[in-house]
């Protein structure tokens, strides 16, 4: 059997038992029934996630970056040079980035794999699987085996996380015009129509935008996953129009689950990978949480296709593992509020006057 076959076998789903027991323990919390609203909704997550009630903090956290070119580039998706990503993911090696400064305030880890770059980089851990994916306009991004091996480097990151002492993971990823998969995959596992997903990356304007979201829909075609057909081959979709780091985010997602450590969701790339790893394996929503709701229209899309509540909507639409790493101290709250604010009878307050 192969690393992503085990795995995927591995995955349970959260843990009802646990949950009840939060549910119950927040309507005994010095509070009026459901006054933190998500918050509470969050530490009962937590609690089914880790199966146990109060659950421990998640802490400490570690952002996953991963980082490849592609060929769709060739065709103009994106206004930025693709040298651009060498050089981001440079910058976030060094620790220089707007991930890096999130992540310090938030007491979290930043780690690069590269899966796909054009060149290696120095402080990257080293994961090529080829220097960048192909034209998905002329043939396959990748090849099914590619796919494959990409998703296994995923597993693999939130294995050694796991082992390492993470309790908690946000994914990010660097890959000039990677948002143009991202809005193929959405719509390939949503059936979604790329004019309403499809948004402007790192900055397109109107002609670009309309030129990307025609790639976008040429691409469904081509590859026959209109309608949300890739939901009958996850992997061959994310072969067909993805890119390394999607396959990638798609792996740790996945390997996130089968070691029962909650994921906090960044941006486009993050959410489109989600869905290929829950068409792989439904049981992994229920480890997955929405950092943030972003600029990308695709990004709604794909949490409300996944019933999940972005945290925070701010505008943000850096990629990186930023929106995730900022939400992190809030997914932290929620499971302080259920180990550390007093009960009812701890406090001596009278319940029914609480409203």
């Amino acid at each position: 059997m192969s690393l992503l076959t085990d795995t995927i076998a591995a995955i349970t789903p959260v843990d009802r038992a646990a949950r009840a027991q939060a549910e119950e323990r927040q309507t005994q919390l010095t509070k009026p029934a459901g006054a933190l609203g998500h918050l509470e909704v969050l530490g009962n997550q937590l609690a089914a996630i880790t199966g146990q009630c109060p659950p421990p903090v998640p802490e400490p956290g570690l952002v996953c970056v991963f980082a490849g070119d592609h060929g769709i580039q060739e065709r103009g998706v994106s206004p930025w040079p693709q040298e651009v990503t060498v050089q981001m993911a440079a910058n976030i090696a060094q620790g220089g980035a707007g991930v890096n400064v999130l992540a310090r305030a938030a007491g979290a880890t930043v780690a690069v794999t590269d899966v796909g770059m054009l060149s290696p980089v120095e402080g990257c851990r080293d994961e090529r699987i080829a220097a960048g994916t192909r034209d998905f306009l002329t043939g396959t991004a990748m090849t099914r085996e590619q796919a494959e091996a990409a998703i296994e480097v995923g597993i693999r990151t939130a294995q050694r996380a796991a082992d390492e002492g993470f309790r908690i993971l946000v994914p990010g990823e660097v890959g000039i015009g990677n948002t143009t998969p991202a809005a193929a995959l959405v719509c390939a596992f949503t059936g979604a129509d790329p004019s309403e997903v499809t948004g402007r990356g790192a900055g397109a304007n109107d002609e670009m935008l309309a030129h990307k979201a025609a790639v976008v829909h040429a691409a469904l075609v081509r590859h026959q996953l209109l309608g949300g057909r890739g939901t009958d081959d996850p992997v061959g979709a994310l072969a067909a129009v993805g890119g390394f780091e999607h396959a990638a985010i798609t792996g740790l997602l996945l390997g996130a689950a089968a070691r029962r450590l909650p994921v906090v969701l960044d941006g486009v790339i993050a959410c489109s990978a989600a869905l290929a790893a829950v068409a792989l394996a439904p049981d992994v929503c229920g480890y997955l949480m929405s950092g943030h709701a972003g600029a990308e229209p695709a990004i709604l899309c794909a949490t409300h296709s996944l019933g999940l509540h972005p945290l925070l909507d701010l505008g943000l639409r850096l990629g990186e593992g930023s929106g995730g790493a900022l939400a992190l101290p809030i997914v932290c709250s929620a499971a302080r509020v259920l180990r550390e604010m007093a009960t009812f009878s701890d406090a001596g307050v009278t319940e029914e006057h609480v409203e």
